[in-house]
């Protein structure tokens, strides 16, 4: 006899944990949480500084790589997705972003009903606990903390700041708050030193709650389905195949578990699942379909000054900021190192920014690797908006089998474009005086890229994903849409799907922050709970750009 429960959410990442606590807050309803992988207790995952240890280790995430990619010279790309409670939210940078309210705007423009920022804003505020009081904007009771790190103590935080205000750009107080456009502290979800994912602020609490199951370390091979409606979910646990039954049946497991399950489930593009192996239950075209993802890459300078975390990469360094962090939950160890930031547009006519800076005290690589000897700093940018799409193919029935993975990056010329703007301003706002007494050569892209094809050939070259996969099960009403405006799969009852997959297009920013709103806001579409109010909030948008922005080029005066 199967177990029965009244909700199935598969996947305990950034959404799933989320829905773990609030679908079982009442005490009424009994669920089950379903993680392919196990614990997040590890000093490498709970440690903010030694995060680019669990994205790289095959234990605490799916190491998913690309088909080759023909516009990145045919560059298989690293895919890290979470495996491990708390999903990619433990393996993750920790940068807190929203993203523009005008993205949000953009989904209920795609059919996303009640999906633009008045709708999306107060779950934006439930969800957080802004260390700084809440506002119109910003919440202080919500589970998920949020804060400044080590409040910008090394003076080349400031230096981003000021030298983006001298190139021309606004300096914002707060870019989750009225206005996202500008340069200032980047916000990080860490509290008291600690690594504060959806493990962490939602899953622990409710773990002590009767009607949560948690099952680890199980495989999902399927949805059960009969007369096209979801009745529960076929698991490999300990070796074992078991069928567990509900109600309802979510999927969070991501944009790239969430459609491949689907189409291992028979729901999907007709075609795909045929060259699979599998029987077609439902078509669904849009499966799999509208990929999208953040490409970036480093903008690197040596550093006059002896003041970067390059100064920090040895065993001994390292082994005293880990101590530290170990007693006191303090120090270097207690933040990502990502503690400014800018949001640009990169050219006239742009509504809402579209470009992204992470600014960091040193000189490395996402793996922790020195990029040279001696002091440096770099600025991470990329063009977050692009055109390119691509697709999550199933290649196989067999559920241990990666799909196939095309995000078709760079496919457009509009996102090419994009890059040459990142390397021109980029350039500019680095050459300001703020940095004059820091900057030193320029270790990358380096002084010889200079025409248009010089920087299309390092892009293809360099250019990196941000790892923000999204929108492969998008929502909406038209023909390539998977889910509806309550996350319900068209076409099929009893079947959800919660994570950044239904994302009709990809937000200005990083994903955890708007992940965790979708399942929020699902959460009371799910239990029939009234939504909560639109925001009336103002949204800040400077639409002069030749009183604000100085740049030289002609086409951009």
């Amino acid at each position: 006899m199967a177990d029965s429960y009244d909700f199935i959410i598969v996947g305990a990442g950034s959404a799933g944990c989320v829905l773990a606590n609030r679908l079982t807050e009442s005490g009424k309803h009994r669920v089950l949480l379903v993680e392919t992988g196990g614990s997040d207790r590890s000093i490498f995952i709970q440690m903010p500084t030694a995060l680019s240890i669990p994205m790289n280790t095959e234990k605490y995430a799916w190491q998913f790589e690309t088909v080759p990619e023909p516009h990145l010279n045919n560059r298989r790309m690293h895919c890290p997705r979470g495996k491990v409670l708390g999903g990619s939210s433990s393996i993750n940078g920790m940068v807190y972003v929203r993203g523009h309210a005008r993205d949000f705007d953009e989904w209920q423009a795609h059919g996303a009903n009640n999906w633009d920022y008045a709708h999306c804003l107060p779950y934006f505020k439930k969800a957080e606990s802004w260390a700084f009081g809440a506002d119109e904007y910003r919440g202080d009771q919500g589970p998920l903390a949020v804060n400044n790190g080590n409040n910008m103590q090394n003076p080349l935080y400031r230096a981003f700041i000021d030298a983006g205000v001298q190139a021309g750009y606004f300096e914002t107080e707060d870019y989750n708050g009225k206005l996202q456009e500008g340069f200032g502290p980047m916000h990080m979800t860490v509290k008291d030193g600690v690594r504060w994912s959806t493990a962490n602020a939602y899953l622990r609490p409710a773990m002590s709650r009767s009607n949560l199951t948690v099952v680890t370390h199980a495989t999902v091979q399927k949805v059960l389905l009969k007369d096209k409606t979801a009745y529960g979910v076929r698991l490999r646990v300990k070796g074992q195949l078991k069928d567990y039954h509900a109600n309802e049946v979510i999927l969070s497991a991501g944009s790239i578990g969430s459609p491949h399950l689907l189409q291992l489930s028979g729901i999907g593009d007709e075609a795909v699942l045929k060259n699979a192996g599998i029987e077609v239950i439902h078509a669904l075209p849009g499966v799999g379909k509208n990929l999208q993802d953040h490409l970036e890459f480093y903008f690197q300078f040596r550093c006059k000054q002896p003041i970067t975390l390059n100064g920090k990469l040895d065993l001994w360094s390292k082994f005293k900021i880990g101590a530290r962090w170990f007693f006191k939950k303090d120090g270097l160890g207690a933040t990502n190192h990502f503690e400014s930031c800018g949001f640009i547009r990169s050219k006239k006519g742009v509504e809402w920014p579209d470009l992204q800076y992470h600014f960091l005290p040193a000189a490395m690589r996402y793996d922790g690797r020195s990029a040279f000897d001696g002091h440096g700093f770099q600025v991470h940018i990329g063009h977050n908006k692009p055109k390119s799409r691509g697709h999550v193919h199933v290649v196989d029935s067999n559920p241990i089998a990666h799909p196939e993975i095309l995000f078709n990056y760079l496919s457009h010329e509009e996102d090419r474009e994009g890059f040459r703007d990142c390397v021109k301003l980029t350039r500019e706002i680095i050459g300001q005086p703020a940095f004059d007494p820091y900057r030193d050569t320029e270790i990358q892209p380096g002084e010889q890229v200079q025409t248009d094809e010089d920087i299309d050939a390092f892009v293809r070259a360099n250019v990196e994903s941000a790892y923000h996969p999204s929108c492969s099960c998008k929502m909406g009403e038209d023909d390539m849409a998977v889910v509806d405006s309550s996350t319900r799969v068209h076409g099929i009852k009893q079947l959800r799907v919660v994570d950044s997959s239904i994302f009709p297009t990809i937000p200005n920013g990083n994903l955890n922050s708007p992940t965790i709103m979708v399942a929020e806001k699902a959460a009371d579409l799910i239990l029939g709970n009234a939504p909560l109010p639109p925001s009336n909030a103002e949204v800040g948008m400077e639409p002069d750009w030749q009183s604000k922005q100085r740049h030289s080029s002609p086409e951009r005066a």
